[in-house]
């Protein structure tokens, strides 16, 4: 048996990208979760009940692994009644992890905003919605990009281990193809390319949207 075995690689590529669509799907479904509620989460009032309630929830997600957190919602809460697809655990499982962890990114941007630029905003009768709009938002994204992109890209690399509750991303489609044929060089490979390529459009992709927002609050 060759080392490599190109026609064998090329006839796997559909059901390798099969799963990269799944990983993508994945990625960006917990993405858009994380952004919400760490958003959530990062206006959270200063102090009371909610607030330490708030923090409390976020410091347990921070503190446990990711793991343990998608075993307890796809094995756990179906006990309480609570059933989902394992693609939809996942999602939403990447998405309270990353979120707890994006609520701090979130709150260190609006509060690099000077506490003056909102107290002149007061003066000048603007309300809380505009305020934040107008003013604490477009001074807050620049800073918050660049974590906000490397949570992407890890979000993208932690996807694999969605396999454990059977979500076919590509890399457990990979590990199918090579119990099936015993050829396990070709199928890693390319799932290792197609995660290097995405990964390093991501960040590109994350560069090319600091530059925009560098010149938009200019």
């Amino acid at each position: 048996m060759s080392f490599w075995d190109t026609d064998f690689a090329i006839s796997i590529i559909p059901q390798i990208l099969g799963g990269a669509r799944v990983t993508i799907a994945a990625t960006f479904g917990g993405f858009a979760a994380a952004m919400v509620i760490g958003l959530i989460f990062a206006c959270r009032p200063r102090r009371g009940v909610i607030a330490w309630a708030v923090i409390g929830f976020v410091e347990s997600i921070r503190s446990t692994p990711l793991l343990v957190q998608i075993f307890f919602l796809y094995y756990v809460l179906p006990n309480w009644g609570i059933v989902m697809s394992a693609w939809l655990t996942g999602v939403l499982a990447l998405g309270l992890h990353y979120g707890c962890y994006i609520s701090e990114v979130f709150r260190a941007g609006f509060e690099s905003v000077p506490q003056g630029q909102r107290e002149a905003s007061v003066a000048l009768n603007l309300g809380r919605y505009h305020t934040f709009r107008d003013i604490v938002l477009p001074q807050a994204l620049l800073p918050i990009v660049p974590a906000l992109g490397n949570y992407l890209i890890g979000m993208f690399k932690e996807t694999p281990i969605l396999f454990v509750i059977s979500v076919h991303e590509m890399l457990s489609v990979a590990k199918l193809i090579g119990s099936e044929t015993f050829r396990y060089t070709e199928p890693y490979t390319i799932v290792g390319a197609i995660f290097l390529v995405l990964s390093l459009s991501a960040a590109a992709l994350v560069q090319q949207v600091e530059r925009w927002l560098g010149r938009w609050t200019r």
